[in-house]
């Protein structure tokens, strides 16, 4: 008995782990674009949490002046690459426009 309730649950546990129901949620595919702007926005709550951090005392001069440096120089990069995809994407007809990955 005990050993057909423990085959019941092993065959319940893999049923359970394995099923694939038969309509999956599927996300859409994230363009360049989409992403960039999602780092821009983590790049900014970086450095306003560098800010905090630095104005609670938890941070050297030195250390908050590298690290500022840094994701300012971070956030201008990806702010330009924005700016180009944005640039070549206005540029380009609207029918290349629909399928377009950049």
């Amino acid at each position: 008995m005990i050993l057909f309730i423990c085959a019941l649950f092993t065959v319940a546990v893999l049923f359970y782990v394995f099923y694939m129901p038969g309509e999956l949620l599927i996300a859409p595919e994230k363009t360049r674009v989409a992403y960039l702007r999602e780092r821009k926005d983590v790049v900014y709550e970086n450095l306003r949490d560098l800010n905090f951090e630095y104005k609670a005392g938890k941070l050297p001069e030195v250390d908050y002046q590298s690290m500022k440096a840094s994701l300012e120089e971070e956030a201008a990069s990806v702010l330009a690459e924005i700016s180009r995809l944005e640039r070549i994407t206005a540029s380009s007809p609207p029918a290349e426009r629909k399928g377009m990955r950049v």
